[in-house]
């Protein structure tokens, strides 16, 4: 900005030929810093899988007191300790970990290394396996549920048998005290009357 020629003149004047230079210099230093080849010790990895599992359930219900003192780790969402942010909620959080920013923060670009002839059949041959490793424990499981059931069966079998045989059991020595004429059988036997009484049955 120059000073002022005139000093009626309030305006403030500019002088032209020395901010096209300064325009033309930038534009030239933009153009060289846009072609100056990056170092290869700056290629960032291919894209992996996160060998984790991503936490959201463990603050679901629980309050906590935020107030200036605390840590923005601790002051409510989810933090990124990469990118040392704060997220409000799990959707925006799990786009943020599979998105660009973060990706690069951890040395990362975004693309994915391209898979071979090989490592395609190695991966149908798992699932293959896995497929029928599924169907055997599915048939083990069947044998191991049908004799159970068996199982089931007999002893519930034995238990109405013995059940019978308890019905059987009281019923008979309530025929008994009644024969007796309700005299206690102890005394009965003691006092030797009980070859003297005759038990009929109904037919």
């Amino acid at each position: 900005m120059a000073e002022k020629k005139d000093p009626n003149q309030f305006r403030r004047t500019w002088d032209k030929e020395k901010y096209e230079k300064l325009a033309r210099d930038r534009a030239f230093q933009e153009d060289e810093d846009k072609y100056v080849r990056r170092p290869e010790t700056g290629r960032r990895e291919l894209l992996k899988p996160r060998g984790y599992d991503v936490d959201l359930d463990s603050t679901v219900g629980k309050s906590i007191v935020v107030n200036k003192a605390t840590p923005s780790a601790q002051a409510g969402g989810f933090f990124c300790n990469v990118c040392d942010c704060v997220v409000k909620d799990s959707i925006n959080f799990l786009d943020h970990i599979n998105g660009r920013k973060h990706q690069r923060n951890l040395g990362m670009s975004m693309k994915v290394e391209r898979s071979t002839v090989e490592q395609v059949r190695a991966r149908f041959d798992l699932h293959k396996r896995k497929k029928q490793e599924k169907t055997e424990v599915r048939e083990y499981d069947i044998e191991a549920i049908v004799s159970a059931r068996r199982e089931e069966e007999e002893r519930q079998k034995m238990d109405r048998r013995e059940k019978r045989k308890e019905r059987k059991r009281r019923r008979k020595d309530d025929e008994d005290d009644e024969d007796l004429g309700g005299l206690d059988p102890a005394m009965v036997s003691v006092m030797g009357f009980d070859g003297f009484v005759t038990k009929t049955k109904a037919k």
